[in-house]
C-alpha cells in the first residue's frame, strides 16, 4: 500500500479538488430541473419518487427522459475528466496509476453527488446512469459488460431495476477480473492501463464495490417491490 500512501501524500490537493468538483457538479439533478420546467412539479413527489431517468420516463415523457439521461451521463464524464486533467502534467513510472486513482475517486463522488445532492436536501437519484458514465471513463470494458448485462436481463424481465441491481453486483467482480487479467498480460492489449499494480487492482475493486453498494442501497424500495411481485415493467408516459 506504499504506492497509495505516496499518491495521497503527494497529490492531496488534486484529490480534494477532484472530490469537491465531482460532488458539486453531480449534485445538479437533471430530472428535478427538467420536470420543474416541463410540468412545474417536483419529480420526487411523482411516481416512485425517484429523481432519475426511469421515473421521468414514466411520469413526464420520453423527451424529458432523454434530457435527463444525457445530463446524468455528462455528470460522470465531466467529473472524471476533471480528475484526468488535474493529473495531466504528472510524469514518472507511476503517472498512469496515480491518474487512475484520482479518476476512480472522482467517479465515486460523482455517484455520491447524484444520489445525495447537497442542493436538494440530499435526496437525489439512484446513480445508475452516472455510474455507467464513470465506468465508461475509468474502464470502457466495464461499460460494455454493463450494456450486455442490461440487454440480456431487460429482454428477460423488462424491469430496469433488475438490470441495475445485477449490474451493481457485477461491477466490482468484472473490475477485479479484468484488472487481474491485465496484470497477467492476458487483456493488456485492450486495457486502459496495461500494467496495473496490485494496489491499484485492489483500490479499483474497492471503489467499484462501494459504488455498487450505493446503487443497491438506493434501490431498496425496488428490492422490496421485487420481493412482493409489484415492481412494474418500464412503460413511457405518452
Amino acid at each position: 500500500m506504499e504506492e497509495l500512501t505516496a499518491f495521497f501524500s503527494e497529490y492531496w490537493l488534486q484529490t480534494i479538488i477532484a472530490v469537491l468538483a465531482a460532488y458539486l457538479i453531480s449534485s445538479v439533478n437533471t430530472s428535478i430541473i427538467v420536470t420543474r420546467i416541463v410540468l412545474h412539479k417536483d419529480i420526487r413527489s411523482m411516481g416512485s419518487g425517484n429523481a432519475g431517468f426511469t421515473n421521468v420516463l414514466r411520469c413526464v415523457g420520453k423527451a424529458p427522459a432523454i434530457v435527463t439521461f444525457i445530463g446524468d451521463f455528462l455528470k460522470g464524464i465531466i467529473s472524471v475528466t476533471i480528475a484526468y486533467f488535474l493529473m495531466f502534467g504528472v510524469q514518472g513510472a507511476n503517472a498512469d496509476i496515480y491518474r487512475g486513482y484520482l479518476m476512480y475517486i472522482a467517479g465515486l463522488f460523482a455517484v455520491v453527488g447524484h444520489t445525495f445532492p447537497i442542493y436538494y436536501k440530499f435526496k437525489g437519484g439512484k446513480g445508475v446512469v452516472t455510474t455507467f458514465a464513470v465506468m465508461f471513463m475509468t474502464d470502457w470494458r466495464m461499460s460494455v459488460m454493463a450494456l450486455l448485462i442490461f440487454a440480456v436481463f431487460f429482454m428477460i424481465t423488462g424491469i430496469i431495476s433488475v438490470c441495475a441491481l445485477i449490474n451493481a453486483v457485477a461491477l466490482p467482480v468484472n473490475t477485479i477480473v479484468f484488472k487481474f487479467l491485465d496484470y497477467n498480460n492476458v487483456t493488456a492489449a485492450i486495457s486502459p492501463m496495461p500494467s496495473p499494480s496490485i494496489s491499484f487492482i485492489l483500490f479499483s475493486a474497492a471503489i467499484t464495490f462501494i459504488i455498487g453498494l450505493l446503487v443497491i442501497f438506493r434501490h431498496k424500495e425496488n428490492i422490496q417491490r421485487l420481493a412482493n411481485g409489484t415492481e412494474k415493467k418500464i412503460k413511457a408516459k405518452k
